[in-house]
């Protein structure tokens, strides 16, 4: 069994003047709700083998707080091609995760992340959190889940379950609804 965890990046700034979607930064609640699931990953002491992570600016700003919170080391494999990936692609990427990795993290954009989660977990009614998913997938939320596979070369649609769904304003009413 392999483990999962999918976190979208936080809330980035649309006030910002940047010639480039990949280069907005983070607004002020983005990087609250960053801190708040570091702390969350703290306090539920989640650790991971290995981290994939666009290296869009917006990424790379929500570990930023997201380590600050939880007092561990970020020190992810910066892929281009999570970068507004869709979900075949974010399958491709985690095929080549290391092997000995038990729990990778996945940090990226939506809609891909979404996707993959509908790809891998079975829609057969018993996940409510998979509902919630389906609800919405808001900005700086993390998705665990555990996967019937022993190696990362063997991931398929269908092979996951979602463990937990957790978003910032589940931690911190003040994120939310209209956090996002």
């Amino acid at each position: 069994m392999k483990k999962l965890t999918l976190l979208r990046h936080a809330k980035s700034g649309w006030d910002d003047p940047v010639e480039r979607d990949f280069d907005r930064p983070l607004n002020k609640k983005g990087k609250r709700a960053a801190a708040v699931m570091g702390s969350f990953i703290k306090r539920n002491r989640l650790t991971f083998d290995q981290i994939l992570a666009s290296p869009a600016v917006r990424v790379i700003e929500t570990l930023e707080n997201v380590e600050d919170a939880s007092n561990l080391a970020m020190e992810p494999t910066w892929d281009r091609k999570i970068y507004l990936a869709s979900s075949a692609t974010l399958l491709d990427v985690l095929r080549g995760a290391r092997p000995d990795a038990e729990h990778v993290l996945m940090v990226g954009h939506n809609p891909g992340l979404e996707d993959l989660i509908f790809d891998l977990v079975p829609d057969d009614g018993t996940s409510p959190a998979r509902d919630e998913v389906e609800t919405k997938y808001p900005t700086a939320t993390l998705a665990e889940m555990t996967l019937a596979i022993d190696n990362w070369a063997d991931i398929t649609e269908k092979c996951a379950t979602l463990d937990r769904f957790t978003r910032p304003r589940d931690l911190d009413p003040e994120l939310g609804p209209n956090y996002d």
